[in-house]
């Protein structure tokens, strides 16, 4: 999807319209969003009166009291760049359409509930698809159970031929406690999380909503990162969601190291990490 700025309407304002009508907003408004910059028609973000945009910039406010400005004068406003292009062109044809397979479609339902759209949120929440925030919050045995994963990816024969490749790494760390007597009395621990490094754009593409980007928040699609992590705990479910995009394992490693619980007893605690690297051409 080639992604632009786009400038809605022509630049001219009316010289017969009346003075009562007049208000402080241009013609033509200049946004900042997120340090993404953006054109539009004042008659575009009023549009919808009951949105927060409509209320903003309503010609009965005085955009000096409601509106940050950036440096060079724009009007700022401090959301996600790349989802407001979505919100904006809602805005302008009261629907949107999105990239096929678009992974950010929780995200950008955030975006259209703070700029207080709603029926932008009915279309972006299928009703087969409604999930409580819960949903990745439940134990090995209760993620187990799950049927499906909703994936994102389609069957390799309906792949575009421009899709880009890549690499993956999967990582996990895990760690058990085991006596001198016999390895039998072992006590493992649950893996604590499974870690994901690699291009952004290709994670998001892969895992989707269960992916977590808190620890590392507002990376462009085309940066790498080393700090996101999935909601849930099975390393199995992760490889069926990369295998169903088209990668495959590559390489794996992992290392072992041992420290003693305490110095009055001969328990260890035993730590491995373990990486898979998956690639798709």
């Amino acid at each position: 999807m080639t992604e632009t700025m786009a400038l809605s309407g022509h630049c001219r304002t009316n010289p017969k319209e009346p003075a009562s009508v007049q208000n402080s907003f241009p013609d033509v408004v200049e946004l900042n969003v997120g340090g993404q910059v953006y054109y539009t028609r004042h008659s575009t973000l009023v549009g919808t009166p009951n949105s927060l945009l409509g209320k903003l910039f309503s010609s009965k406010k005085d955009a000096s009291n409601d509106l940050a400005r950036d440096p060079k004068g724009r009007y700022f406003i401090d959301r996600d760049g790349f989802l407001f292009r979505y919100v904006l062109d809602y805005l302008r044809d009261k629907q949107v359409v999105l990239p096929d397979h678009f992974p950010e479609k929780g995200r950008l339902r955030k975006e259209a509930e703070y700029f207080q759209l709603p029926d932008l949120v009915k279309l972006l929440t299928p009703e087969d698809i409604k999930q409580s925030p819960d949903d990745f919050c439940h134990s090995d045995n209760e993620d187990g159970s799950q049927g499906s994963d909703h994936r994102q990816c389609p069957p390799p024969s309906l792949v575009p031929a421009d899709r880009k490749s890549g690499f993956i790494t999967v990582g996990y760390r895990g760690s058990c406690t085991m006596g001198r007597e016999s390895q039998t009395d072992a006590k493992f621990r649950r893996v604590p999380r499974i870690l994901i490094c690699g291009r952004v754009a290709l994670a998001k593409e892969v895992f989707g909503e269960t992916l977590n980007e808190s620890r590392d928040p507002d990376r462009t699609p085309e940066r790498y990162t080393s700090r996101f992590y999935l909601k849930f705990k099975h390393l199995e479910r992760s490889f069926d969601m990369l295998s169903e995009c088209g990668f495959q394992m590559v390489a794996c490693n992992s290392s072992v190291t041992a420290s003693l619980v305490n110095q009055h007893t001969e328990d260890k605690i035993w730590s491995s990490y373990t990486e898979y690297v998956f690639y798709r051409k």
